[in-house]
């Protein structure tokens, strides 16, 4: 059973959320943890400064009934209390030792919105009034008490005779702490709801050129290869889209050499296929007969070889390696070409201009497309006639021209020469042993070069082909 995908679009997303989850439970606890510090900074503060009061109180007050130092525990705690005033969840108490059980309290009468104060509870007074730290916490199953207190000796000094005991119950601000904690969650699932729904249609839309590329490459086929991606912006999706376009490009451009390969190849190759076969067929067992078929067959043969290695050439040179430039002076260049054409004719040869400078270019190839330019002047001049070869360069541009004296190439046929297979609708001269490739393969290495191949009339009758590099 073939695994399931997960879309690109899902995963995104996925990974959105999850992240997204992450930093809002994170704020959403830190938050949390920042509340809850400052209530207990605030409780700590407030049982510090209770007990601070009261033991000021004890030191420097003075009973308003004797205008004395108090001498009784129970009438300076009963006299503080009657002059303070508590906090809602906090509970302010004066606890006498007695000679049996615990300890008697002394305490405002309020009510307060907890399970069970602490004045109402003499397990819990008891606990506290024994206990020899001065703050503690208590924790029972009513409620967590927070507390603080001040023992208060005899006048001769001994066991404490009583205390001031300062309780806060935590409960409410820790609920209000909690209800903080349940709305940033809640707005946390909104937030993460509205990012789920924007990020699906966000990710939808940077991926939509993705999809269209899929699609696209779906339905390539070998005969429809004209399919496009449409670009838009600038970002690296626009990127990809032009990537694969030019991909597309690159296809085609081969699908095409291909397919013009196999035409041609099949074009060409046919007539001296069926000459062999022809002549083959009706050899006799005359020697002489055997001898001039075997002649004929070799010369179509080598015409076949000829045909398919152009057809080659020009095949490789939809290839970016087609060109390999280097640099290279165009002098010594020139002079190579011109002695190598010498030998194609007996000619007029003239070597009538010579660019001196260096150049970026693939020398093979370029002396490839100037020869077989002198071999074209060749077939269509006679022998004595001119021939001139040169170089010249003009700022960046350079160019190199055969130019031939003889008939010269009738205007409508100037473009036609260049196809495949082209020999224009008049010939300039005897016909060759060529297939119509030559300049067809003289064009494809000007345009390897990033140039183009140019031809215009000579002075005094003939045809100059020029090569232009930019």
């Amino acid at each position: 059973m073939p695994r399931r995908r997960i879309s690109a679009r899902v995963r995104i997303l996925l990974w959105l959320l999850f992240v997204m989850a992450v930093a809002l439970a994170s704020v959403a606890t830190t938050t949390r943890s920042f509340l809850l510090r400052d209530v207990d900074d605030r409780i700590n503060g407030l049982l510090t400064q209770e007990t601070g009061e009261f033991a000021n109180f004890e030191q420097r007050g003075f009973d308003p009934e004797t205008g004395r130092p108090f001498t009784a525990p129970d009438r300076l705690l009963r006299v503080f209390l009657e002059r303070q005033y508590a906090d809602p969840d906090e509970e302010l108490i004066g606890l006498v030792a007695r000679p049996s059980g615990g300890p008697a309290q002394l305490t405002q009468p309020r009510d307060l919105p907890v399970a069970l104060p602490l004045h109402r509870d003499p397990d819990a007074r008891r606990r506290i009034f024994d206990s020899p730290d001065p703050t503690g916490v208590l924790h029972r199953p009513e409620g967590e008490i927070r507390w603080a207190k001040v023992s208060v000796a005899p006048a001769g000094g001994g066991e404490p005779a009583a205390a001031f005991v300062v309780a806060f119950h935590p409960e409410r601000e820790a609920a209000r702490v909690d209800e903080v904690f349940r709305v940033l969650l809640a707005i946390s699932g909104v937030g993460l709801l509205l990012t789920t729904g924007i990020g699906w249609a966000v990710a939808g839309r940077i991926l939509q050129p993705v999809r269209l590329v899929r699609t696209a490459a779906a339905q390539l086929t070998e005969q429809d290869l004209t399919r496009r991606i449409p670009v838009r912006g600038r970002d690296d999706i626009a990127a990809l889209a032009e990537t694969f376009n030019a991909m597309l490009d690159r296809l085609e451009r081969a699908f095409a050499a291909q397919r013009q390969f196999v035409d041609d190849a099949g074009h060409e190759l046919r007539t001296p296929i069926t000459i062999v076969r022809g002549h083959l067929e009706l050899m006799g067992d005359d020697p002489a007969e055997r001898e001039e078929t075997v002649r004929l067959v070799t010369d179509e043969l080598d015409r076949m070889s000829r045909i398919v290695e152009d057809l080659l050439l020009l095949a490789k040179a939809e290839r970016p390696d087609f060109v390999t430039p280097e640099p290279v002076q165009l002098a010594e260049l020139t002079a190579d070409v011109y002695v190598k054409a010498r030998t194609l004719g007996e000619r007029d040869w003239q070597l009538t201009g010579i660019a001196d400078r260096e150049a970026e270019l693939d020398p093979q190839r370029i002396t490839q497309a100037m020869v077989q330019l002198a071999q074209n002047a060749v077939q269509h001049t006679t022998a004595g006639q001119t021939i001139r070869i040169g170089s010249r360069a003009e700022g960046s541009r350079i160019e190199l021209y055969v130019a031939d004296s003889g008939p010269g190439v009738r205007p409508q046929d100037r473009e036609l020469i260049f196809e495949r297979f082209r020999r224009g609708t008049a010939r300039r001269g005897a016909r060759g042993s060529g297939a119509g490739l030559g300049l067809s393969i003289v064009k494809a290495i000007a345009e390897g070069h990033g140039g183009r191949v140019r031809l215009h009339d000579t002075e005094g009758g003939g045809a100059t082909f020029v090569l232009t590099l930019d």
